[in-house]
């Protein structure tokens, strides 16, 4: 028995790469039986970003799909599309990150998988949603940032447009399927009934950029600010170049004083205490309208002490601050470190990794059977025989191709 709030709900994961191994590593992480259903020749996310210890064993590969079960089937095959119909039956949730359009031409189109099992709640994750133009256009992380609009918030900063340096598209769209998943599995406890679920990316990132930049521009006519020749959502002061990690005697510090309360104590920090009776700071709405000037005075003042000073200060004036942290460093962090958030665990196969733990907690439970990132086809056999076939059946299957299994220990 998993443990986990999710204990008993079983998940088939066509997904590859990030966004849905992502949604599905945290449905593991709390109890799902996730089942890992990959081609012959593998996940991409096996290979990205360099070989591990072993071939197909990636350290992306590994943060991504602990806890879950791996089968090799090929679905091209008409015994290898039947075997995983036959799973299907006892399935909660498929998933899948792929065109809707492939789906439908192996045979997995939504009337198809619900006819084997009315209660399946089929999740799809692709780029772009079906009720416009671009339906049918694959997509990548950066094909998303760059179409959303998140390259061109770097542009408005630095004159270049650049993506973000890490899948944050793949990754905030991971979060929500899961978050969607649940309301569906909620819904059917109520109701007995599954149902499909799209999730395109971009619409979603759209969605993230623009309930964040759209100011004034979210009124139609647009709001013009008085006394202002541009409205906010053309201002490039909402993105000013000085709103990043700021520069101290030794370092850097992250900041962030939003309140009055907190901006007040920043300037008493800094020596410029009078600086909270200036008509151009004495408000949020002042220091927004003069945001330039405020992080320019922020900036000087910052390069008096240490970071180490800074953060002390700071701590007992409750202005909101944080260590400023290197991928080199974040290892190191004494708040990780209290936690035990980074955690040395032994994989069978990989030998010593460093894996992080859940970042969430429930007071309800955990999951107790902890297992590290599969081997490519390493329950095969196990889940086969958990289908209901028998080992001549699993033998042939696998002989002629449409499945295949670890040769390592099982």
């Amino acid at each position: 028995m998993s443990g986990g709030s999710l204990e008993g709900v079983r998940i088939l994961d066509l997904s590859s790469v990030v966004v849905g191994p992502l949604a599905t590593q945290i449905l593991a992480d709390h109890g799902a039986d996730v089942i890992k259903v990959e081609s012959p020749a593998g996940d991409i996310g096996r290979t990205l970003a360099g070989r591990g210890r072993t071939e197909g064993m990636s350290g992306k590969f590994l943060h991504l799909n602990r806890n879950k079960r791996s089968i090799v089937l090929d679905l091209k095959k008409p015994a290898g599309l039947a075997a995983l119909m036959r799973m299907l039956k006892t399935a909660d949730v498929l998933l899948w990150n792929v065109r809707p359009e492939s789906m439908a031409r192996m045979g997995l189109g939504y009337d198809a998988v619900r006819a084997v099992n009315p209660r399946i709640i089929y999740c799809g994750m692709f780029g772009f949603g079906q009720d416009g133009r671009y339906k049918d256009k694959p997509a990548y992380d950066s094909i998303i940032q760059g179409a959303s609009g998140v390259a061109a918030l770097h542009q408005r900063v630095s004159g270049t447009p650049r993506y973000v340096p890490y899948v944050m598209a793949d990754r905030t769209v991971g979060l929500i399927a899961v978050q969607m998943i649940l309301m569906a599995l909620f819904r059917r406890e109520k109701s007995g009934e599954g149902q499909a679920i799209e999730i395109p990316m971009f619409e979603n990132m759209v969605t993230q950029v623009m309930t964040e930049h759209m100011y004034l521009a979210t009124f139609d006519p647009h709001l013009v600010a008085q006394g202002d020749a541009a409205n906010a959502y053309g201002d490039p002061r909402v993105l000013d170049p000085e709103n990043r990690p700021i520069p101290t005697g030794d370092g850097y510090v992250c900041i962030s004083a939003n309140t009055d309360a907190q901006a007040f104590a920043l300037f008493a920090a800094i020596g410029r205490p009078e600086l909270k009776d200036d008509p151009r700071f004495c408000s949020v709405g002042a220091r927004f309208r003069n945001v330039a000037a405020f992080f320019s005075i922020r900036a000087e003042g910052m390069k008096q002490k240490t970071s180490a000073e800074w953060l002390e200060i700071f701590d007992r004036m409750d202005v909101p601050a944080a260590p400023y942290h290197t991928l080199e460093t974040l290892q190191q962090d004494p708040h990780l470190m209290d936690a035990g958030f980074f955690e040395r665990v032994e994989h069978p196969t990989e030998g010593s990794i460093w894996n992080m733990r859940p970042a969430n907690k429930m007071s309800a439970g955990h999951r107790r059977d902890f297992s590290p990132a599969p081997k490519l086809g390493q329950h095969t056999r196990e889940l086969l025989g958990e289908a209901g076939y028998g080992t001549e059946e699993i033998e042939s299957l696998i002989n002629s191709g449409a499945a295949r299994a670890w040769k390592g220990p099982q």
